[in-house]
């Protein structure tokens, strides 16, 4: 399955040098796992953590779920060392904290090979260069830092994430203009269900493919909120089927419950029926 056809909509962080955590992560119903090297695992067991995950990996046993490892910052102690095992074990992208040029990119594709990279947008600079980053002929996706984004800009959290909207939106941009995956940040509150529900619905209605979580509780409101709903999928199949119609009687556009289904709202359409499709496919594997 490609990155493009990947369902995202729950992505879950897990430190790489927790045993269990990484164990328990095999039957989480989750798109994909971050398997974390960074933040997550303390300065002395990051080495540690490097052989642990290895090992977690060539045991395997993480199905469709995709598999993301974020190392530790090239200019760390650890982070070459890092991007070098990352190319080896088996994962389907690197991550790169603090992407905050292209040449941050060139830097980490220079150590992994072939193997697909992502980057973490966190930084004032990388929401500046996102156009530039997104560009990047090896990138395959975009995770929005937004604790550190809002740190380094001074920004007071406030519910409705204004003092972050010109950083999402401009990350946005950048992946929808050049194809490539974006997940929103995370919600620290982990046992608000109704907060993080309600900027799942945010993220999703701003256009981003799922959301980057830090607690398994999290999941199933995640997977729920960037799932289509059944609602959705009829109209959907309703609007195809009209604007066929209409195009085989000669007309350039159809009417659905009242509305005007042109070939802009066929493709969305198509795009909400083929995500229900891959979702299918991944809980069946």
């Amino acid at each position: 399955m490609t990155t493009a056809a990947r369902p995202l909509r729950s992505v879950l962080y897990i430190p790489a040098s927790k045993e269990r955590a990484l164990e328990k992560a095999r039957t989480l119903p989750v798109d994909a796992i971050i398997f974390d090297l960074e933040d997550a695992v303390a300065p002395d067991e990051k080495m540690a953590a490097r052989d642990t995950l290895a090992a977690a990996l060539a045991t395997g046993g993480y199905g469709a779920r995709m598999k993301i490892v974020r190392i530790n910052a090239l200019n760390t102690e650890w982070g070459e060392a890092d991007a070098r095992a990352a190319a080896g074990m088996g994962a389907d992208a690197v991550l790169l904290p603090k992407a905050d040029t292209p040449a941050d990119l060139d830097a980490l594709a220079a150590l992994t090979s072939d193997l697909p990279l992502w980057a973490m947008m966190e930084t004032p600079l990388g929401m500046l260069n996102a156009a530039a980053i997104a560009a990047h002929d090896r990138l395959e996706g975009m995770v929005m830092g937004t604790n550190d984004l809002a740190k380094d800009m001074g920004a007071r959290f406030r519910a409705d994430r204004l003092p972050l909207m010109g950083g999402l939106s401009l990350c946005l941009l950048a992946a929808k203009a050049h194809g490539v995956a974006i997940v929103d940040g995370v919600y620290n509150a982990f046992k608000d269900d109704e907060g993080l529900a309600a900027e799942c619905a945010q993220g999703r209605d701003m256009g981003f493919d799922g959301k980057t979580l830090i607690h398994p509780a999290q999941v199933a409101i995640a997977n729920a909120a960037f799932s289509p709903t059944p609602e959705d999928i009829d109209l959907a199949a309703r609007q195809i089927a009209a604007y066929d119609a209409a195009i085989a009687a000669g007309e350039a556009v159809a009417v659905v419950d009242g509305k005007i289904v042109e070939n802009l709202h066929v493709a969305t359409a198509r795009e909400t029926l083929a995500k229900s499709e891959a979702i299918k496919a991944m809980m069946a594997e």
